[in-house]
């Protein structure tokens, strides 16, 4: 089952400690894979951020600017580590857990600050984080009947946020601030109508596998 031949224990059939290590060497490196080392850096980032955010009080231009730094990598690296995964088959149980728990708890650590600071109102990171919390929670609700797929909108809503985030941790001023109001205005708006549509999406999909199921039922009677 390993793989090793029968040869390699001594003809006995019987795995040696040296199959046992390079088993385990191979599981090691399927773990440490880059998709997976982008995701931890992105997870190592989040209390960065907020470290570089929160220093001398949160309003110094320099310590803005370095937390944008660290908060535009871990957006990058969200980008970069599931398509990785994906091209070259690096897809593993470890960063189907920690790729959606690391997207989110940067964009909810950029909110957070945000509006603890006073530069983003509380209701709009109760919107964002609550319909990211939703979704998620959703999806395991219907995953035994499906998955729903992430869609453009979603794709599209995931990258206004990121650019608006982004844009208000910087300390922009005049025209740019002015246009950052906007670009959050528009991931709002994005985040409620591609939430409507995933909640859409779990109800019909719901539907359709209690139908299957019912159907299955019936055919075994």
């Amino acid at each position: 089952m390993t793989g090793v031949p029968a040869s390699a224990g001594g003809g006995t059939g019987r795995p040696t400690p040296g199959g046992k290590l390079g088993a385990a060497a191979v599981n090691q490196a399927s773990l440490w894979n880059i998709a997976n080392i982008l995701t931890m850096v992105r997870l190592v980032l989040v209390p960065a951020f907020v470290v570089l955010m929160l220093q001398d009080g949160g309003y110094d231009p320099a310590w803005r600017a370095w937390a944008w730094a660290a908060f535009a990598v871990a957006m990058i690296t969200d980008i970069f580590d599931g398509h990785l995964a994906r091209t070259y088959n690096l897809v593993t149980d470890f960063g189907k857990i920690a790729d959606p728990i690391a997207d989110k708890a940067i964009m909810a650590a950029g909110l957070i600050c945000l509006s603890a600071l006073g530069d983003l109102p509380w209701w709009v990171t109760g919107v964002i984080l609550f319909r990211e919390l939703g979704i998620t929670l959703m999806r395991f609700w219907v995953i035994r009947h499906g998955v729903i797929p992430a869609s453009r909108g979603g794709k599209i809503k995931t990258l206004a946020q990121g650019t608006a985030v982004g844009m208000y941790v910087l300390a922009l001023t005049g025209a740019l601030a002015t246009l950052r109001f906007w670009v959050m205005a528009v991931a709002v708006v994005l985040t409620v109508v591609t939430g409507l549509d995933y909640v859409r999406q779990a109800i019909v999909l719901r539907r359709r596998g209690l139908a299957a199921e019912r159907a299955t039922a019936g055919d075994a009677r």
